[in-house]
């Protein structure tokens, strides 16, 4: 089957428009929570990052990890380029593999200060819907990307399997970070094969000990595996604060200022290897201790 980056593209293009009208239209007729911010302001912000990480992968990095899977069939390289494994199978296994390292570089994230400086760009966001999915620093999208395309070239997985990697990360972070309101009938079994969004928002909790657990963006199984799976938050999910304690400010969500956000004074306790004390209730959006 013929394959080219501009194919790739397309299609790619494609499915994010079709995932952000359905799920856009979900949030306007279900809503989880009420929103602090009108969307205009919020979005102008959120999908501004979103363009220049676009711009900035295209010029810094423009193969991708699609062209580094490419490569790696032409060139033999990585673990399935030398099995023997049915098409259906390999894929199955390479999304899984590539889901598990996407949580570990998460973690990652979050357990090293300087990396959360770069990943709290995407938590500072004070309302949750399917742009925070989009909301990441420049920086960290490079970074992110490097970690695929290495991962990629050791794996050696198919074109395709890539392809539908990253339409299915792309199309399950707006989902997750939707305001989408589920019945609890639903997420519980739905939790169980994939993030949902009741499930994510306890990621982006105020409260340190939440905002460090549920770090799956696709597959929920990581988290339980690893120990760092929270079922609900300590607050119910309509009233529970999100973002970040030190970034409390309208200014914050501004686009300017959210590129720069790494540089300043204060990015917070929140990494991991200063977590605090277990999580108490908020008293004007800041944590007890």
């Amino acid at each position: 089957m013929v394959f080219s980056m501009t194919s790739e593209a397309f299609l790619r293009l494609f499915c994010f428009g079709a995932l952000f009208a359905v799920f856009g239209i979900w949030e306007l007729l279900f809503p989880r929570r009420k929103r602090r911010f009108t969307r205009a302001r919020r979005w102008t912000s959120n999908l501004g990052l979103a363009l220049i990480d676009v711009l900035v992968l295209r010029i810094l990095l423009p193969t991708a990890a699609v062209g580094i899977a490419l490569q790696a069939h032409a060139s033999g390289w990585g673990l399935f380029n030398n099995l023997s494994l049915p098409e259906p199978l390999e894929m199955v296994l390479a999304v899984v593999l590539l889901d598990l390292i996407v949580y570990l570089q998460h973690l990652m994230f979050h357990a090293t200060p300087l990396l959360w400086r770069l990943h709290l760009v995407h938590h500072t966001d004070m309302d949750l819907d399917l742009t925070t999915g989009l909301r990441f620093h420049p920086i960290e999208i490079l970074i992110s990307m490097i970690i695929k395309m290495t991962a990629v070239a050791a794996l050696g997985p198919s074109v395709f399997s890539v392809l539908a990697f990253e339409i299915l990360l792309n199309g399950t972070a707006m989902f997750n970070h939707g305001n989408i309101a589920l019945p609890a009938s639903a997420d519980r079994i739905l939790r169980l094969f994939l993030v949902t969004p009741d499930m994510h928002r306890v990621h982006h909790s105020v409260t340190i000990r939440e905002t460090n657990s549920n770090f799956g963006f696709n597959l929920p199984w990581w988290d339980r595996l690893f120990g760092t799976y929270r079922d609900q938050p300590v607050m119910d999910h309509e009233t529970m604060p999100l973002g970040i304690a030190p970034f409390r400010k309208d200014t914050d969500l501004s686009l300017g200022n959210l590129l720069i956000l790494p540089l300043k004074a204060n990015p917070g306790a929140y990494s991991l290897n200063r977590i605090g004390a277990d999580p108490k209730r908020l008293r004007n959006g800041r944590q007890n201790r």
